[in-house]
């Protein structure tokens, strides 16, 4: 009875159904998802800046789970150093932008969790370095820093700024946009996913949907205003596109992790 009753729960039935569609119907799928999701939070959060202070408050309850891995079973294996490293580098280009381009709620919660990814860094390089996999975390750094800082150069805001200001806040925004890769690069490598390590990716994978339902909600809410008030020519699309870039690249981790 057991079998039966399970072949003839409705969500295992739906599961099996993705899973024997082609590629392009799990993208199709996926997308309409997506969008159903976007059109369920616009009606459920009536303030979606509340979006944004959830997506950091998630990103940093994903180091909470680092750290408790890392206390408690003393090992760092499978976590990508770089990652780590490259989203200290971002989140501090951002403190930096926030304190002298603005204020805000985001600034204390971008403090709090660049001290604790600082801590985890702390952790991998002196004190857990015997269990850090350095020859399977071998996207090179500069892959992902200098196609940013190039991309950030060439776009950038248009604001009354200064332009450093206004590139190092390109800057990072898309470097936050690929920061994931050395750690799914350290993944595919292990073909092993250790547990604390997939709710961390997971973690991000919902900051990064949660960010970008954000934006093109705050769009739709302005009819188009933001985009016209983050300036103009290709700076704005740029934005959404770094949003929607890192959300696919964690999407198809997040489709295994809940599988």
């Amino acid at each position: 009875m057991g079998p039966l009753r399970r072949s003839k729960n409705p969500v295992h039935m739906a599961v099996v159904w993705v899973k024997r569609q082609p590629s392009k119907v799990k993208a199709f799928l996926a997308t309409v998802t997506g969008i159903a999701s976007l059109i369920f939070l616009r009606f459920v959060v009536h303030d979606h800046d509340n979006l944004f202070v959830a997506a950091e408050a998630i990103h940093a309850l994903g180091i909470a789970v680092l750290i408790y891995k890392l206390t408690k079973d003393k090992t760092c294996a499978g976590l990508s150093l770089k990652s780590q490293e490259l989203t200290a580098i971002f989140l501090g280009v951002r403190l930096y932008c926030s304190f002298v381009m603005e204020y805000d709620i985001h600034t204390v919660l971008d403090l709090a969790t660049l001290a604790t990814t600082l801590w985890v860094i702390y952790m991998i390089r002196f004190k857990l370095r015997s269990s850090y996999m350095e020859d399977l975390d071998n996207l090179p750094i500069y892959y992902v820093v200098i196609p940013s800082v190039l991309l950030a150069v060439l776009i950038h805001p248009t604001t009354s700024h200064s332009i450093v200001n206004r590139v190092l806040w390109a800057f990072c925004v898309y470097l936050e946009a690929v920061s994931v890769l050395p750690q799914l690069r350290v993944m595919q490598n292990t073909q092993v996913v250790e547990p604390f390590t997939a709710h961390y990716v997971f973690a991000l994978g919902v900051v990064r949907f949660l960010s970008c339902a954000h934006w093109i909600l705050q769009v739709l809410d302005t009819r188009g205003f933001l985009l016209t008030a983050l300036g103009h020519g290709l700076w704005p699309p740029m934005v959404l596109l770094s949003e929607i870039v890192q959300t696919f690249i964690l999407a198809d981790f997040c489709y295994y992790y809940v599988k």
